[in-house]
């Protein structure tokens, strides 16, 4: 029985939100929730979930996607607090057994279904690295990397093969809309994809976009997409505004009708077409269903000043197409914000460093700021003044946990212990030992493919001379991976003189191999170790670039992709110029230009109570191949036109003379006349 007040504290549209469907908790009617930036999106979603609960819905019949497996945590633990009130007693997070990433659920659903779809049970999972290294190894078995003029790269041809699969478009249309300098080689590529298709089944491997394709194919089946359907009541999808067409199609597979179906996002913070999102997904959904979906919008902010919403709103009510929404709060505030015009980059740097010390100067920390950017290269200039000031900073948008070296070497060992198919980690972790080179590896693995028993197969390989006082230690360290978690610290005993010989920085590495340990002891085995910590990596490394390891306190530097469902007190944004936002790149159709409007949005509305946007009048330009290195000028991004200028405190800054307004008249003094008034 629900308790009352558990919902108290909700705003009436997001009780519509929360309560929408029948009082019992059976399946109702579809729902599309458009949630605002800092409308309580989280909250919302999670109070729906608890409702569903209170209501009488079973928590193993819910099924519950998000982004990151971060989000669900954060997400399964507010319900557990929310049950804790509506029912007297909470329902415990771990209760919703199918709370996780859509690429997370769709590994287990293969996983638990894999001899009935005609995959190995133990399949393993590469990343984004690993899968460019196979498509190396295939491109080369080709023959495509000895071409007479030079082929795509291994990581532009698994972009390109990656696009294709996750936007469902034919590979001449990927060709000639995003890779239009590839589309020569379109029977080639076609070629080479097939047989790094034959290569993942013959190694028995997916790749990341794989946990989705082989999901949706299955899903093509109706006999299949109603039984794995059937398996769940509710299906709550977070940020869909972020789905790609695969995601879609999974999604109507499991809920063709839409009883049960509640999605949430917003179209005005869809910035991620370049991993195959598309806005259509959102802005299409209600008229999918007959009736259509109902649509419920949160427009109230809680994070944001009013003037710094107006200008949002200003900015994104320019959208060609979108749901009509306008933000609004009630934390007023004199204060618009800033667009601040200086001469250079150089200079903007040197006016932002000095606000950010001014603002902690006046008690607001370093954490609480941030520093946004559309491109990773607009910071140059800032985090040499940064450095040169000694102001201690944490960059986002550079190395992933799992992009380091030493991490993807002893991951590599796990993957073979169990996968002994798997030549790319195969490869990698016979290299590591001196005196076996890729010939070398090849025939070990080959010996691999035909032993019933890899150990016994390794015991009886034959190594090159130089290899055989390490072979024996490298054999113990495979035959000690049957019990969990004690296979990676064997295995990491194994690895760590390796890791001494060839990184300098050995000492800060082993802190990242120690740290994947303690992450180790949280899962039940290594499968699901190796699942979950590819498809949802940590973000830090021990020797990530601007990561301070003394000061508690620095400052937050991001692009505006990392920083989405970020909120700081100060906001400022780098060079908010045509070119840079939107992005010469982006302005080639009226779709990707639309984005980069959402991306300025995006990057505004992360702002609690201060928003400056940076106006560099010039850029230096290096290795113009024409004209030599010169300077260039810039135009205040096209985003903010003249009509819109009266939401924003206009200023020009340059390091003499400090901030003025802009815009404003020259006084007029006779200074000649006053110079003759003191003798007369």
């Amino acid at each position: 029985m629900a308790q009352a007040g558990y919902l108290d504290k909700l705003n009436d549209n997001q009780r519509a939100a929360v309560t929408h469907g029948p009082a019992d908790a059976t399946p109702g009617a579809p729902l599309l929730v458009i949630a605002g930036a800092g409308s309580g999106k989280t909250n919302t979603l999670a109070h729906r979930v608890a409702h569903l609960l209170a209501s009488g819905a079973d928590p193993r019949r819910i099924l519950l996607m998000t982004f990151s497996r971060r989000a669900a945590v954060e997400l399964t633990r507010r319900v557990e607090r929310i049950t804790a009130q509506a029912m007297g007693s909470a329902v415990a997070a771990e209760a919703l057994t199918w709370a996780g990433t859509f690429h997370g659920i769709g590994a287990r659903i293969l996983r638990d279904n894999a001899e009935a779809i005609g995959l190995h049970p133990e399949f393993s999972i590469h990343d984004r690295e690993d899968s460019a290294d196979l498509m190396n190894l295939c491109r080369h078995a080709a023959g495509l990397s000895q071409t007479e003029t030079r082929f795509p790269a291994k990581g532009t041809c698994l972009a390109i093969y990656s696009r294709a699969v996750n936007a469902e478009e034919p590979l001449a249309e990927v060709l000639r809309e995003h890779f239009p300098w590839c589309a020569r080689w379109e029977a080639e590529l076609k070629t080479l994809f097939g047989a790094y298709v034959e290569a993942k089944q013959a190694q028995n491997v997916l790749d990341f976009d794989d946990l989705l394709l082989a999901w949706a194919q299955v899903m093509a089946d109706p006999g299949f997409a109603a039984w794995i359907g059937a398996e769940w009541d509710h299906v709550l999808i977070d940020e869909y505004q972020d789905t790609n067409r695969l995601q879609a199609r999974i999604l109507m597979g499991l809920k063709p009708d839409g009883r049960g179906l509640t999605v949430v996002g917003d179209d005005a913070q869809s910035i991620y077409a370049f991993r195959a999102a598309t806005v259509r997904n959102i802005l299409d959904f209600p008229g999918q269903f007959d009736p259509p979906a109902g649509v419920v919008t949160l427009d109230r902010n809680y994070r944001s000043t009013q003037p710094i919403l107006a200008a949002a709103n200003a900015v994104i009510a320019e959208a060609r197409e979108r749901f009509t929404k306008d933000l609004w709060t009630e934390r007023e505030s004199a204060e618009k914000p800033r667009l601040v015009t200086v001469n250079s980059e150089a200079e903007q740097a040197r006016y932002i460093v000095d606000r950010v010390l001014d603002d902690r100067e006046t008690g607001t920390r370093l954490k609480d700021q941030a520093v946004l950017f559309r491109t990773a290269s607009h910071s140059i200039q800032l985090e040499a003044e940064l450095t040169r000031r000694n102001v201690p900073y944490v960059k986002f948008g550079g190395l992933k946990f799992l992009d380091t070296a030493h991490v993807k070497d002893l991951l590599a060992v796990l993957r073979l212990a169990r996968n002994p198919r798997d030549r790319v980690a195969g490869f990698r972790v016979l290299q590591l030992i001196p005196g076996i080179g890729p010939k070398a590896a090849g025939r070990v693995l080959d010996a691999l493919d035909l032993a019933p028993d890899p150990v016994t197969a390794l015991e009886a390989v034959t190594p090159p001379a130089k290899a055989r006082a390490d072979w024996p230690g490298f054999v113990a360290a495979m035959a000690g991976q049957t019990s969990w978690p004690v296979a990676l610290e064997k295995a990491r005993a194994w690895y760590e003189p390796h890791l001494e010989r060839i990184h300098e920085d050995a000492e800060a590495r082993r802190a990242d191999l120690l740290q994947l340990e303690q992450i180790a002891q949280g899962y039940p085995s290594a499968e699901a170790f190796l699942t979950e910590l590819t498809l949802d990596p940590p973000d830090a490394t021990s020797d990530q670039a601007g990561v301070p390891l003394k000061d508690e306190d620095y400052l937050i530097l991001s692009t505006i992709h990392s920083a989405k469902g970020q909120e700081w007190k100060s906001v400022y944004l780098l060079n908010a110029v045509d070119g840079c936002i939107p992005s010469d790149l982006g302005t080639g159709s009226t779709h990707e230009l639309e984005e980069e409007r959402r991306l300025l949005y995006v990057a505004m509305t992360r702002a609690k109570d201060r928003l400056t946007l940076g106006l560099p009048l010039r850029f230096y330009v290096t290795q113009q191949a024409r004209n030599g290195d010169r300077h260039v000028y810039a135009m205040r991004t096209r985003f903010i036109p003249n009509g819109i200028l009266d939401r924003f405190e206009a200023l020009h800054w340059s390091p003499t003379q400090g901030a003025s307004q802009a815009r404003q008249a020259r006084p007029k003094i006779d200074v000649s006349a006053r110079m003759r008034s003191m003798w007369g």
